[in-house]
């Protein structure tokens, strides 16, 4: 019995441990660079989907963005138009850290956002407080940017609630010269 709940345990942390996605080292020299004040500053636009746990589209957006730094402190501003008409605000407070780190915070943030970039990706995690009725719920959110040209990368950001995905969005977020 005993080596039965030995092999039971082995064979759930490898299965557990072969569906984490890759840690942001993985993209060590990948291109091109990822460097997040230089594609965050000035006027960019997203455009984007969510979708449910289903894999279902629940909500389009188009997002128009301002960011400004000063030295290693920034500000993202955001301003989500879904498609029934809501529209959203949002201003991060971002602070870049010499170790490629980055923390970040907002209005709706829950806590300190932290990430950090390598190659040409950058990841980061954060507890968001989201509309829903009449109330809000938090969810956790995993996010992953690629750095696709200078001036276009995708976002997919897993939105998760007490451990499980209920939801996806997924953003092109492009520099507008």
């Amino acid at each position: 019995m005993k080596r039965i709940t030995t092999l039971f345990l082995l064979s759930c942390t490898f299965l557990l441990s072969s569906c984490a996605a890759p840690d942001v080292e993985y993209y060590q020299g990948s291109q091109p660079e990822f460097n997040f004040k230089q594609f965050f500053n000035g006027k960019l636009k997203a455009y984007g989907v969510v979708q449910d746990f289903k894999g279902e589209v629940t909500r389009k957006m188009v997002v128009d963005m301002n960011a400004s730094w000063d030295g290693n402190n920034g500000v993202i501003e955001e301003d989500f138009v879904y498609d029934d008409g809501e529209t959203q605000r949002r201003v991060w407070k971002i602070t870049l850290n010499a170790d490629n780190t980055l923390t970040g915070t907002a209005g709706d943030v829950i806590g300190i956002a932290k990430g950090k970039s390598n190659g040409s990706v950058f990841h980061w995690q954060y507890t968001l407080k989201l509309p829903y009725g009449d109330d809000t719920i938090e969810v956790n959110l995993d996010d992953w940017m690629y750095l696709v040209t200078q001036s276009r990368l995708i976002n997919r950001t897993a939105i998760d609630k007490f451990g499980i995905e209920v939801g996806e969005v997924t953003l092109v977020i492009e520099k507008v010269e």
